[in-house]
């Protein structure tokens, strides 16, 4: 039920141009209008004021969009990035493991905000992996990724040549091929990757893949707290602990263990960041509250004036004791609490007292009515009811 004023990036200019023909032919422009441009035009959009901003990119930009939103007090979510750790354990399959990493480290090539963006293992399996990494491009793109139709391209030049700065540094185990006319980046792999190296300082966002060595779990707790709070978080392991272990020893926005990306699918889950790569969440029936304001609501009677009087002064000590019980639902048995108590035992054994009497006449009554339902389920609709339940039915009314 939101009017919604819907800011594509500059970036994706051709998808953004397909958002503006198309909406307006489906949904009303003046409750949805589509606003492109750059910089001064979103400028231009943060100085007005919204019930809510939704912004999707970078931290750097995030930062401009919350500090103008701050200026109307405006409350904003923010899905952010950051860089998406992947720790691979040595007990785990690791054909399987780094298949489905290929698959969501090069998805759209590697632009995606919850790709992998680097993975930690121990150094013995970091060759294997390598090995596997390479057949999986072979089986998904072919032997020449350039040629197919599946993999794609870098969005501009401008990041092109960002992405392509990230490799110095490292040594490439695989891939690095590069064509800046046609903005083509090769699946690459990189090793003898130091935590200080470029490529691990600002989230890749592109078809590179860094491994570190780490000694174990314990190591790769260390490293990856040691960062930003990255969106997302990937372990792969066979041991439940180890799981558990990095899921409760981390911050991220959110984690898949032993796949990547499916979180982000699941509409049941809420799917934001946390820190650096962001705040609130949505999907789902989370959207649904993210966009909503939870109004409270309390309509009282003008009635049974005389109970509120333990609120107006003249204040007392019984009259604190009385607001315990009543406002703040708290029983303390005290005298005032005895006293209640006492009152209400006295109150039901009364009842009990005046309610004996007609109890032991209504409940036969109450049983041969039970009894005849039971026998009139049992009998024949064409056999007529015999006289003497007729009689029974009677005085049971």
């Amino acid at each position: 039920g939101n009017a919604v004023v819907l800011k594509p990036s500059e970036v994706s200019e051709h998808m953004a141009k397909i958002l503006e023909e198309l909406l307006p032919q489906y949904l009303d422009q003046d409750l949805y209008p589509v606003v492109n441009g750059g910089v001064l035009e979103t400028t231009e959009l943060l100085k007005q004021k919204f019930d809510h901003i939704l912004y999707t990119g970078s931290s750097s930009v995030g930062k401009i969009v919350m500090e103008a939103a701050a200026k109307h007090l405006t409350p904003i979510t923010l899905e952010l990035g950051g860089k998406s750790p992947c720790y691979i354990d040595k007990d785990c399959d690791i054909d399987v493991a780094c298949r489905r990493v290929t698959w969501g480290k090069f998805l759209n090539c590697g632009q995606t905000c919850i790709a992998p963006d680097y993975i930690l293992c121990d150094k013995s399996i970091q060759g294997r992996a390598v090995e596997v990494i390479k057949e999986t491009l072979k089986e998904f793109y072919g032997e020449d990724p350039k040629t197919s139709p599946d993999y794609e391209r870098i969005i501009n030049k401008h990041h092109f040549k960002r992405i392509f700065s990230l490799m110095e540094g490292s040594k490439v185990a695989l891939g690095g091929e590069t064509d800046e006319e046609s903005c083509y980046i090769a699946p690459t792999v990189l090793t003898e990757v130091s935590p200080d190296s470029k490529v691990m300082q600002e989230e890749i966002f592109g078809p590179l893949l860094p491994i570190v060595n780490v000694s174990g779990v314990d190591e790769a707790i260390r490293f990856i707290n040691q960062r930003e709070k990255p969106l997302a978080l990937y372990v792969f392991s066979h041991d439940k602990k180890v799981i558990k272990k990095m899921i409760a020893e981390t911050s991220s926005g959110g984690v898949t263990a032993n796949d990547v990306i499916l979180h982000y699918i699941v509409s049941a889950l809420p799917f934001g960041g946390v820190g650096n790569s962001g705040m609130g969440s949505y999907h789902g029936k989370h959207s649904f509250d993210t966009f909503s304001h939870r109004r409270s609501c309390l309509v009282k009677s003008l009635k049974m004036e005389r109970m509120n009087k333990v609120r107006y002064p003249p204040a007392s000590e019984d009259k604190v004791k009385w607001t315990r019980i009543f406002i703040l639902k708290r029983f303390n048995l005290g005298k005032v609490g005895l006293l209640f108590l006492a009152m209400f035992g006295a109150l039901a054994a009364v009842l009990l007292k005046k309610l004996h009497a007609p109890l032991r006449r209504i409940l036969p009554l109450m049983l041969t009515a039970r009894r005849l339902t039971w026998c009139s389920s049992k009998s024949s609709r064409q056999q007529p009811i015999a006289p003497h339940y007729k009689i029974e039915a009677e005085s049971a009314q």
